[in-house]
């Protein structure tokens, strides 16, 4: 079982001549060494021209701005919310993809990220103070470059906990999280959901109609990110020839490198299930049948 010990990495946030979006941000460790007794950390790999990695914020999922070429409703304003809380303002966009950070107030922010492990892809997998929560956590015992319990004193401080009680950001846990931090996250996002706060005033991950990448994208239906980028693969199989349904094309892609069809465990049920096992399809209606705070992924 995953215990609720982090370690409290500083460093830096930077976003000028990055694509940041609302829940990952590029970040400069202030000693990289700190990484070494990470989980997986042979996996990071930091950028060649300022030292700064990508991160992936723990327990959250947050609308894409850019997953490829593609994005969804609501992405952008997530986005800019959690630069704004970050301390990051008069950001301005420009670049090939309109996406970039062009220039930003300040630069650089200082803070801290509390991590354990890296995930596949190379990212740290973390919780995220800024500049003045650090200064507090600091001033409540929290040791620097050191391993620290995560505990409800030090939890709501963090920006995932902001981003999953303004309702800008999916609950979404795996395993890797402490069983602590899905217990108390899940009522915030559950009170979120109940205020019909953020995303969850457009949510359609229920129930949605997948013609194609534009149903789902800015203008079309809000659906849990996962799932977005499920179909957003899925309808690029079917561009190249694929024929079935999502359903299909997922348990079709249930092993190697790029496996999409992720396990789950669900609350009140025995082991794991196929994502695939949850989404039914009829015609061009797409449901996932269970309550999206139940779930669990399995980490890869």
């Amino acid at each position: 079982m995953s215990v609720p010990f982090y370690k409290a990495i500083p460093g830096r946030f930077v976003v000028e001549g990055k694509e940041p979006d609302g829940d990952s941000v590029r970040f400069v460790a202030h000693n990289p060494d700190d990484y070494q007794d990470l989980f997986r950390a042979f996996r990071i790999r930091p950028s060649r021209t300022d030292r700064s990695v990508q991160l992936r914020f723990e327990a959250v999922d947050t609308p894409e701005v850019h997953y490829g070429k593609f994005a969804q409703p609501l992405g952008e304003q997530v986005r800019d919310k959690m630069l704004e809380q970050l301390g990051f303002t008069s950001v301005t966009y420009g670049g090939g993809s309109g996406n970039q950070v062009v220039s930003s107030t300040p630069a650089s922010i200082p803070g801290l990220i509390l991590t354990k492990g890296v995930d596949a892809n190379g990212r740290p997998v973390c919780y995220v103070l800024n500049e003045q929560e650090t200064a507090a956590a600091e001033e409540n015992g929290l040791q620097l470059s050191d391993w620290n319990f995560v505990g409800l004193d030090l939890l709501p401080r963090t920006l995932n906990w902001f981003l999953l009680q303004e309702g800008l950001a999916y609950y979404t846990v795996y395993t890797s999280t402490p069983l602590l931090h899905r217990r108390s996250l899940k009522p915030v996002a559950r009170l979120a959901r109940q205020n019909g706060s953020g995303l969850w005033s457009t949510d359609d991950t229920a129930s949605f109609v997948l013609e194609d990448q534009e149903s789902i994208g800015p203008g079309g239906n809000l659906i849990l990110p996962k799932l977005f980028r499920r179909c957003t693969d899925y309808l690029r199989a079917v561009g190249k020839g694929f024929q079935g349904e999502l359903t299909d094309w997922l348990r079709a892609n249930s092993s190697g490198a790029r496996a999409e069809n992720d396990l789950v465990l669900l609350d009140g049920v025995q082991g794991p299930v196929p994502f695939s096992a949850l989404i039914d399809q009829r015609n061009r209606e797409i449901t996932l049948e269970v309550d999206l705070l139940s779930m669990t992924f399995v980490e890869k």
